[in-house]
This record gives C-alpha cells, sequence and structure tokens, in this order.
C-alpha cells in the first residue's frame, strides 16, 4: 500500500508544482498575451462545452486515431518484412534515412494537392510523421530477434505465421512498443498542425481562430485541452503497454530481484 500511495505521490508532485508555479508567476500578469492561471481557468468551462467538445474534440481524437492506426499497420508491416530479410534491408535503408529526414509539416501542401483539405488530408499528415518511429523501431527489434531461438523453432517445425506471431513479433514487441509511444507524440503534433490548415473545426483549428481574434485566454484553454489530452492518452497507452507486454515486465522484475 506505501508503495501505490509513494508512486502515486511521484506522479501527482510535479504537474501540481509546475501548476503552483504558474499560478504563483502569473498572478500579477498584466500582459494581455500572458494572462493569470486563474483567468485560464474561469474562463475554461464557458469555452469548452459538451457542445464544443462534440464539434472539435471528438473529429480531432478521431482523425488522430485513424492515422495512427494507418501508421501502426504500415509500421509493423513494412518494419517486419525489412527486418526479416537483409537484402530487403540493404534496398530500402538508404531510401528510408531519405524519407525519415523530410518534415512531415513540409509535406502538408504536397499531400494536399493529392488528398485535398478534408480529413484524408489530415490523416494522411499524421500517418506520414507517426510511421517512422514505428517502422524503424519494428525492423531493430526484429533483427535482434534471437537467432538462436529462431534454430530453434525452425528444428521445432515453427514455422510461417505462429513463427511470426509467436516468435518474431513478440521477441520485438518491447522495441516495437518503443516506437509505438515516439508516434504517439508526434501524432498530437502533426494532428494541431493539419488542422491549422484548411480545416473547419478541430483544436488546432479551433485554438487559431482564438488567436486570430484576439480571445487570449479561451486560446490558453486550447493549449490546457491539448495537454490533458496527451496527458490521458498516454496513461491509456501505458495501460494497454502493461496488458500486451505483461510477460516482458514481469521478467525484468524476476531477473532484478535474483540479482
Amino acid at each position: 500500500m506505501m508503495r501505490v500511495l509513494l508512486r502515486l505521490f511521484f506522479v501527482v508532485a510535479l504537474p501540481v508544482l509546475l501548476v503552483a508555479v504558474w499560478w504563483a508567476a502569473s498572478s500579477g500578469s498584466t500582459d494581455p498575451f500572458w494572462p493569470p492561471l486563474r483567468t485560464i481557468l474561469k474562463t475554461f468551462p464557458d469555452v469548452w462545452t459538451a457542445d464544443r467538445l462534440r464539434t472539435d474534440v471528438l473529429p480531432s481524437v478521431l482523425r488522430l486515431a485513424a492515422g495512427y492506426a494507418l501508421a501502426t499497420v504500415v509500421g509493423i508491416g513494412l518494419g517486419t518484412v525489412i527486418g526479416s530479410y537483409r537484402r530487403v534491408r540493404a534496398v530500402c535503408e538508404p531510401v528510408l534515412e531519405f524519407l525519415r529526414a523530410v518534415p512531415p509539416p513540409v509535406l502538408i501542401p504536397v499531400i494536399m494537392l493529392f488528398a485535398g483539405i478534408g480529413d484524408t488530408m489530415k490523416i494522411v499528415v499524421i500517418a506520414s510523421g507517426c510511421v517512422w518511429p514505428i517502422l524503424l523501431n519494428t525492423v531493430e527489434g526484429v533483427r535482434a530477434v534471437d537467432s538462436v531461438m529462431l534454430e530453434t523453432a525452425r528444428s521445432y517445425g515453427i514455422t510461417g505465421v505462429a513463427r511470426l506471431r509467436d516468435l518474431v513479433l513478440r521477441s520485438a514487441s518491447p522495441q516495437i512498443f518503443a516506437g509505438l509511444r515516439q508516434a504517439l507524440s508526434i501524432g498530437i503534433i502533426l494532428m494541431v498542425i493539419s488542422e491549422m490548415f484548411a480545416a473547419s473545426n478541430g483544436i488546432g483549428f479551433t485554438v487559431v481562430q482564438f488567436q486570430r481574434s484576439f480571445a487570449i485566454p479561451d486560446m490558453w484553454t486550447g493549449i490546457l485541452v491539448l495537454g490533458l489530452l496527451g496527458f490521458l492518452l498516454s496513461v491509456v497507452f501505458q495501460l494497454v503497454e502493461r496488458r500486451v507486454l505483461g510477460w516482458y515486465h514481469g521478467l525484468r522484475a524476476s531477473t532484478r530481484r535474483s540479482q
């Protein structure tokens, strides 16, 4: 019980400290672009009503989920193929390094030419940025699968889908999840950026509209919504990760106890 309480304290302590510092630092502010935190919090419930959550936050989350899911399927699929075959990896690595170096926001005008200005464009932008950490981590995870385990599986006649599912992907899953975690933060950033281009709803669109109309406290509430959304998605991701990688965390814990 004490361990749980101590862990909860460390989780809550830093956010509380940051809020307290923000409150104290901005309490006497007269700068219109840096309003006091109490003003922002007072404005928050008036701005982010249930109707606005439905019309702006929900579309953003759906676009993020679609782009993230697309990047996950493509990244894990291609990463498994590239990581499994040395010749494919030798051919693809120069191209992947070139494409990875291109910032996804730069591609937005190009994507708009082919995908239009609707939700498809925003989903493709999110996917184009999220796919790289997933793909590269999958490649490295597949490459790191123990060769002895591969030979053992082959000698026992474990091949095809069973070998891929029970050995290759399971062994690479810790590194795949590291890529998925990186991709989630990138996806939130690209979600906001894509909604600043030719959008009619979404969190990014709303924040820009507040900024253009000089509704500065309202704009800051949008930034708070983005922070809260990122926190909630991180919590959900950790719950999923702990469930899927329960065997991995248990193995690490047993190894630490035995040392």
